[in-house]
C-alpha cells in the first residue's frame, strides 16, 4: 500500500483529471485534507505524493517552527497524537522530530503491521515544496499554525515556488501577511460562523482568492453570495459520500477532503 507510485503513470488523459487551468495545473476543486489523509499517515511525503497521484487539485498541509527555525509539516503543535513519543514542536529540534514515527496512530487506527505501513518521518516543507514542483498538476496549499508566514514565503520565493503553492487559515494577520509579501500567491480564507457579508469586504480588500467555511455552517444561499461577490467558495473537512453529494449539488468551488480519490469519483 505503501510503495511511492510514479505520479505519472497514476494520472489519467481524460475526464476531471484532464480539466486544468490556463497554467495547466488541475482545476477539478478537490483539496486532499493534509494530503491523502484517509489512506496514507496524514502530513506524510507517502500521502501527499498519493494526492498528486489520484488527481487533486490541491493538497492541503499545516507548518509550525521547530525550535532550531526549520519548517516542519504536522498539524498539532504536539507529535502525541499521531506519533510513538510525544515531542512539543516547537521546543525541540528537527533532529528530534525527525526521529518520531509519525505514522504509529495511523498504523493502530487501521490495523495496519510495518510492512503495511511503514515508519514515518515528519518532512520538512521544503521537501513537500520540491516534491510538489516535480509536476504541474497539483499545487499545495499551506496552512502556518503559528506566525511564520514571513518564513516561508522566504523559502518559496528560494525555491521559485510561487506558482505551486496558496495559503489557508483563518487568522487574518497571517493571510493579510501572505499579501503583503507576496501578493501573486492566492489566499483561501477559513471562516466559520462569523458575518459573511462583512467577512466578504475583508476578503476583497485583502485581495484573498476564496473563502471556506466549516460544513456545519455553509449552505446554498452562502455559497451563493460568495461567488456572486467574484470569489471560490470552499468547506472543509468532508469525508462521508452523502455530505459529498449534497455539498457538490451547492456547486461549491472547493471540498476538502481525507479522501480525495472518493470526492473525484462522484464528479
Amino acid at each position: 500500500m505503501f510503495r511511492i507510485i510514479a505520479i505519472t503513470t497514476c494520472l489519467l488523459a481524460s475526464g476531471w483529471r484532464n480539466a486544468a487551468d490556463q497554467s495547466g495545473f488541475l482545476k477539478n476543486g478537490v483539496t486532499a485534507h493534509r494530503g491523502n489523509s484517509g489512506e496514507f499517515p496524514e502530513c506524510t511525503l507517502p500521502a501527499f505524493q498519493s494526492g498528486i497521484a489520484v488527481g487533486a487539485d490541491w493538497l492541503e498541509l499545516d507548518v509550525l517552527l521547530s525550535r532550531d527555525g526549520k519548517l516542519v509539516v504536522i498539524h498539532d503543535r504536539t507529535t502525541g497524537r499521531v506519533g510513538d513519543r510525544d515531542l512539543e514542536v516547537t521546543k525541540s529540534t528537527y533532529a528530534e522530530l525527525s526521529e518520531v514515527d509519525v505514522a504509529t496512530d495511523f498504523r493502530k487506527r487501521h490495523q495496519k503491521t510495518l510492512a503495511d505501513c511503514p515508519k514515518a518521518r515528519m518532512p520538512l516543507l521544503e521537501e513537500v515544496i520540491s516534491l510538489v514542483m516535480t509536476q504541474r498538476r497539483s499545487r499545495l496549499s499551506i496552512q502556518p499554525k503559528m506566525d511564520c508566514v514571513a518564513e516561508a514565503i522566504k523559502l518559496i520565493k528560494r525555491l521559485g515556488a510561487q506558482e505551486w503553492v496558496g495559503f489557508n487559515d483563518g487568522n487574518l494577520q497571517y493571510m493579510s501577511k501572505v499579501k503583503q509579501l507576496a501578493p501573486e500567491i492566492p489566499v483561501f480564507w477559513d471562516r466559520g460562523n462569523s458575518d459573511l457579508a462583512q467577512d466578504l469586504l475583508i476578503a476583497r480588500r485583502h485581495g484573498f482568492e476564496a473563502l471556506v467555511l466549516n460544513h456545519q455552517v455553509l449552505t446554498a444561499e452562502k455559497v451563493r453570495m460568495i461567488q456572486q461577490a467574484g470569489f471560490e467558495a470552499g468547506v472543509w473537512t468532508i469525508n462521508r459520500e452523502a455530505d459529498l453529494r449534497r455539498f457538490l449539488k451547492m456547486k461549491v468551488d472547493r471540498i476538502y477532503t481525507d479522501y480525495p480519490a472518493r470526492l473525484l469519483a462522484l464528479k
